[in-house]
């Protein structure tokens, strides 16, 4: 009876660590991570471009997302006049933006870690739908 019990106290731990583990937290952005927001005269003039890239690296995804993302990114801040920061910014969070790392603001970062490169599934997008209606995006 006691080997029963504990075998169910087992199951019930690893289905609870499942459920967690696929539970989305609610966006946070650090703006440009440890990157200036902006320039001296401008300070936040590239901040809107890192907001939507933290928003893609909260939710995650694939490789390609990841890809399409940082690139989204470069255009964006060299679209605001900034070529040259563009490129530095886009090797940056290539490298720094690894899922593989335990950091917050990797790839994947509103998932627990590990959360590495793949498709999100339908329970997944519903959850970053519902959690997409609640962000203010003024700050």
């Amino acid at each position: 009876m006691i080997m029963k019990s504990i075998g169910w106290l087992i199951v019930f731990t690893l289905l609870s660590v499942k459920a967690s583990a696929d539970t989305l937290k609610p966006f946070t952005s650090d703006g440009c991570s440890s990157f200036p927001d902006g320039t001296f005269e401008q300070k936040d003039l590239w901040l809107s471009c890192c907001r939507k890239h933290d928003y893609d690296y909260w939710k995650g995804g694939t490789y390609q997302a990841r890809l399409d993302s940082d690139k989204a990114l470069r255009i964006c801040v060299a679209d605001v006049g900034e070529p040259e920061i563009a490129s530095l910014m886009l090797a940056g969070v290539r490298v720094g933006g690894t899922p593989f790392l335990p950091t917050t603001f990797r790839w994947g970062y509103g998932w627990p870690y590990p959360r590495f490169y793949g498709e999100l599934t339908a329970s997944e997008l519903q959850q970053v739908k519902e959690l997409t209606n609640a962000i203010d995006w003024t700050h």
